[in-house]
């Protein structure tokens, strides 16, 4: 399996934090030298490890934030 490539850019918040340490974030993430995008998924302590997790645009994050506020 390639390896993946990762820049974390900017932490822009933690959801929770789970019995093991890992933390749900929501960050700024470039993948593989690409432009970053926002990212959601659990993160170990040290972001040496992640789980499976959700990428956005700008575009698909302000449409989620519409739908959030509307709720």
């Amino acid at each position: 399996m390639a390896s993946i490539k990762y820049e974390v850019i900017e932490n822009i918040g933690v959801l929770s934090t789970n019995k093991s340490g890992w933390q749900r974030e929501l960050n700024l993430v470039s993948w593989n030298d690409r432009p970053p995008k926002f990212d959601l998924r659990d993160w170990s302590e040290d972001h040496e490890k992640m789980g499976k997790g959700l990428t956005l645009t700008n575009e698909e994050l302000s449409k989620l934030k519409e739908i959030l506020n509307d709720m």
